[in-house]
């Protein structure tokens, strides 16, 4: 058992695989810092993968984008829409918690290197 887990959902775990997702954002939720950390599926919990979080920033919502150069991607209204599925309440002024981490792939090569 990992001393730091987030639920993720399910559909993320396909682009978490594939190397494409980086990084999470969260908000209202266990503060995570920098060393190895644990996915689990929101729908079966006994599905995990652990990746190595590099880099624990705070910000506000409207700024994350910019900071993870996906602003083209996630303009001001699909951002908020998005975290909105997860966090009813959450607004753009809001303050979260970006966690960037290796990919599975890169956990597990680092982990080795150790």
């Amino acid at each position: 058992m990992m001393n730091q887990s987030l639920p993720l959902a399910e559909r993320l775990f396909g682009p978490l695989l594939n190397c494409e997702k980086r990084a999470t954002i969260r908000w209202r939720e266990p503060v995570i810092e920098p060393g190895l950390m644990e996915y689990y599926s929101e729908v079966t919990p006994e599905r995990r993968v652990a990746v190595w979080v590099t880099g624990c920033d705070t910000m506000a919502l409207s700024e994350v984008a910019a900071f993870l150069g996906k602003q083209d991607e996630w303009p001001d209204d699909v951002m908020l829409s998005g975290m909105q599925k997860h966090y009813p309440e959450i607004q753009l002024h809001d303050r979260v918690q970006v966690v960037s981490h290796l990919t599975p792939e890169e956990t597990e090569a680092h982990l080795k290197a150790k």
